[in-house]
């Protein structure tokens, strides 16, 4: 058993943290102990599967504006709600594709396969967006 665990089973033991807190503790270990043993499997000419879709916004070179915006969504979230879209009902689906059109988006979720997600994360490499020279928006996989 690693430190860590140790540590927090000892803070548990001693009442100083909550089993929740415990538990959440644990899971996040057991989560870097995976990202690190996939990280040591994969040899050297292999590419890794890219966990997270990000969109980065910064000022422009001329813009009074001075925020950043950087979004950090993981791909796994995506996978799994492109199958929650099988379980809406048609009519709400022909509703949702509705107010896409209307909103000049024409596409169709219901349509969209793991495998399109795949190509879609495979051929985003790093789009990058200037909006009339105020601010640079790059959406891009990682």
């Amino acid at each position: 058993m690693g430190k860590e665990k140790r540590k927090i089973l000892e803070l548990l033991a001693k009442g100083k943290i909550k089993v929740d807190e415990a538990e959440k503790l644990l899971s996040a270990l057991s989560g870097d102990e995976t990202e690190s043993n996939d990280k040591q499997h994969q040899t050297a000419g292999e590419k890794q599967k890219p966990r997270y879709l990000r969109i980065a916004v910064e000022p422009g070179e001329g813009s009074s504006k001075k925020e950043k915006v950087n979004v950090r969504v993981p791909l796994k979230l995506i996978r799994s709600g492109i199958k929650w879209i099988r379980f809406i009902p048609e009519e709400a689906q022909e509703k949702v594709n509705e107010s896409l059109r209307d909103k000049g988006i024409d596409m169709d979720f219901t349509k969209m396969t793991e495998e399109g997600l795949e190509e879609l994360v495979e051929n985003l490499s790093d789009l990058a967006i200037e909006v009339e020279g105020e601010e640079m928006v790059r959406v891009y996989c990682e």
